[in-house]
């Protein structure tokens, strides 16, 4: 084929991508979506590198991002290298005093600067904070068996709301206080979930290292309603990693998120498929 021919119908193409996006721009036009990224989807660079740039996209076009951040693979290298043995029950890392210590540094030190200088790279201006900053998130013990590991039982949305009448990107890692000032680990996808259901946003997206929720046959699932979810749970079909995370779908739905996307962050532009395009990426949940 002749390269200008090649050249004009890729061009073509690219801009048919953008007309069909016009619905779907305004259908988000001044929403709130949460998004929480996962370690795995964040490690390689050029990976990061898309993801802050899709997030400043998604910015420009008016819509409100609000960035919650896992770092699993990174906080199990520093465990093993500190001599430290990983040990998780339903997804969720035990986390004794010292595993917390480590915790907090590799997530609040390492992983939240990095995606904030991603995304300020891409001409975004993202914040770094987690749960402590301005009380953002105060918590419980979730479960003495399972050390430091809390639930949110209060999320201050003023913070947040500060950012969304801004230019501002706010990228959160998942560390909370008690009302004692203690320092707890908290599931990212249960952070997310939580300031989803206290803002109402329209959208939680759940970037993870799976392509999406999967029935027994491994097929993936495009679209559940809770009811299902639930059975799946029970039935042993959703299990491990994705239980906290259909879980965290199940709860913001509960409280009003209209719905939750669980998807492979490590999709090239996996967010903007699912916003702005009708092929969407993933798992869609809705209530009914």
């Amino acid at each position: 084929m002749n390269s200008k021919l090649k050249d004009s119908k890729n061009w073509i193409a690219t801009a048919k991508t953008l007309s069909e996006a016009l619905p779907y721009l305004q259908r988000y036009d001044g929403s709130t979506i949460v998004i929480k990224v996962g370690g795995h989807a964040i490690k390689d660079p050029k990976t990061l590198k898309a993801f802050a740039r899709d997030l400043v996209l998604i910015k420009q076009c008016n819509v409100n991002p609000i960035v919650v951040h896992g770092g699993g693979p990174m906080i199990n290298e520093m465990l093993k290298s500190s001599g430290i043995k990983s040990e998780f029950k339903n997804g969720k890392r035990v986390t004794n005093k010292k595993t917390m210590n480590i915790v907090e540094m590799v997530l609040s030190g390492k992983v939240n600067p990095e995606i904030v200088t991603a995304i300020n790279q891409q001409g975004g201006k993202a914040l770094g904070l987690s749960g402590k900053d301005a009380s953002l998130m105060t918590c419980e013990m979730e479960d003495p068996k399972m050390g430091y590991v809390g639930r949110p039982t209060n999320i201050n949305p003023l913070v947040l709301e500060t950012f969304l009448a801004s230019d501002f990107i706010p990228v959160i890692a998942p560390i909370g206080t008690n009302k004692a000032g203690e320092t707890f680990n908290v599931n990212a996808d249960t952070v997310a979930g939580a300031i989803a259901s206290e803002m109402k946003a329209d959208r939680l997206l759940l970037l993870t290292d799976v392509e999406g929720v999967k029935d027994k046959n491994g097929e993936v699932l495009r679209q559940i309603v809770s009811k299902e979810v639930k059975s799946m749970i029970e039935s042993g079909a959703i299990k491990e990693g994705m239980i906290p995370k259909t879980q965290t779908a199940l709860e913001a739905l509960k409280n009003g998120v209209r719905a939750v996307v669980i998807l492979d962050g490590r999709a090239p532009n996996a967010c903007l498929l699912e916003l702005f395009t009708e092929h969407g990426a993933g798992t869609l949940i809705r209530n009914s």
